[in-house]
């Protein structure tokens, strides 16, 4: 039997409501917050990662699923999506739109990486990235957004974690003095930490090697060699989450693991496990970096199976898959058609219903009803469609009621019928809407 590749997961339509519920309340603070969806190809050349995620990274040296087209040209699947987006925003010109640009995005990401609890190989991300404003306050409402979504899904025991990794020009010198803290034991670090000694020795402060972790410990901090506009771009990100009573700490050991970051870095962490479940900061060089007009830029992105894992932690059973409203169980060759027509009807009024396609029997017909747990269920034969009348049970209470063969008695007889007095131009009318409980 072919199994799945190592690192991917099939989401069954047994869970896959979850996925849809989380996506649904992430997408709706996301469009209230001015955000337009924007999509992305699956693969890109390879060169933009090169350029955009930094080739001293990990997810540039050793998770990239890249390979070579039949054209002969290097491909790879996105790894991240901040890139990708940044290259569309350049190439479509949407540098003319109004400023700022504020987008989201919902995407699979292929990483090649070990594999864990909560960590995939393929795995989806919700993102967001507002292009076009330097201000903190950008900085800021990201944050706000991310906050909103632990909110809105109930997941306490999230702790925010902020950093400044600085501009160019003051990690320039922060960089030198990391490098002579490194240097002494240079030879004890492993063998990708060596590799970024001379071109990106904050890349050594990502390594997940316990022994450069703990060569690490007592290293230099960045904030201290902050310069004076990225000190006051901190201190004004900083000085508004506290008058917001966004709680916070200040974690120096935050680099994010992509080297387009710039300024203010963020993650929030789960208490529980330590583990970090979304991750930020702004990218003010990325877009110049990849070909465009200089231009500042801010976002974050959240995993979604990390994000499903704490959601369930804390909401388990909260959220219902949803359920039949109606089964329509037939019988005789009259009926097919009557039914048919039926059922049909009532789709297009937004009720979930079914009837049988399998030819089965009555009783087999109600069996099913009971399994897809089926709030009522209407039988037709052919009696039924001569009188254009039939049976309705309530299968909680097992009333019966005789309803008409049509769509609007079934959601009369189903308690969803609500009046409306509509006033227009100094006329009232009566509006019968059916809605849905």
């Amino acid at each position: 039997m072919i199994q799945k590749p190592k690192g991917t997961k099939d989401i069954l339509p047994d869970e896959v409501y979850k996925w849809q519920y989380i996506e649904k309340v992430v997408k709706e603070i996301f469009e209230n917050n001015g955000m337009k969806e924007i999509r992305v190809p699956v693969f890109e050349h390879t060169e933009l990662f090169l350029r955009g995620v930094g080739e001293t990274t990990d997810v540039v040296q050793k998770e990239m699923y890249t390979f070579e087209d039949k054209g002969g040209r290097s491909i790879t699947l996105r790894p991240e999506g901040t890139a990708g987006v940044v290259r569309s925003y350049i190439e479509n010109g949407m540098s003319s739109k109004t400023t700022p640009l504020k987008l989201w995005y919902e995407m699979a990401m292929y990483r090649y990486e070990n594999v864990q609890k909560g960590r995939y190989r393929e795995f989806r991300q919700l993102g967001t990235e507002i292009i076009g404003s330097g201000s903190y306050l950008a900085d800021v409402e990201t944050i706000l957004i991310a906050s909103k979504i632990f909110e809105k899904l109930n997941i306490p025991n999230i702790k925010l974690y902020i950093n400044s990794i600085g501009c160019p020009t003051c990690r320039a010198k922060y960089q030198e003095a990391l490098r002579n803290f490194i240097r002494p034991n240079l030879d004890r670090y492993c063998d990708t930490c060596k590799t970024r000694f001379e071109k990106n020795p904050m890349r050594i402060l990502d390594c997940k090697e316990k022994t450069c972790k703990e060569l690490n410990q007592g290293a230099p901090v960045i904030i201290d060699y902050l310069c004076e506009e990225c000190s006051k771009h901190f201190e004004n990100t900083k000085k508004m989450l506290n008058e917001l009573e966004i709680n916070f700490e200040i974690d120096s050991s935050i680099v994010r693991g992509l080297d387009y970051y710039t300024k203010t870095v963020f993650e929030f962490v789960s208490e529980d496990d330590g583990l970090t479940v979304l991750g930020g900061g702004r990218y003010d060089g990325l877009v110049k970096e990849i070909g465009g007009q200089d231009t500042p830029a801010v976002g974050f992105a959240v995993g979604i199976e990390r994000l499903l894992e704490v959601f369930e932690r804390y909401n388990k059973g909260t959220v219902k898959d949803k359920k039949m409203d109606i089964y329509i169980a037939n019988i005789g060759d009259k009926s097919n058609v009557c039914v048919t027509k039926l059922v049909d009807e009532l789709q297009s009024k937004g009720i979930y219903v079914e009837r049988d396609i399998c030819q089965r029997s009555l009783k087999a017909q109600f069996k099913y009803a009971d399994k897809k747990g089926a709030k009522y269920v209407i039988t037709v034969g052919d009696d039924e469609v001569i009188s254009n009348k039939a049976k309705m049970k309530n299968m909680e209470t097992g009333d019966e009621i005789e309803v008409e063969l049509n769509a609007d008695d079934i959601l009369c007889q189903m308690g969803r019928r609500i009046l409306t007095v509509v006033c227009q131009m100094g006329r009232s009318f009566l509006t019968v809407k059916y809605m849905k409980t």
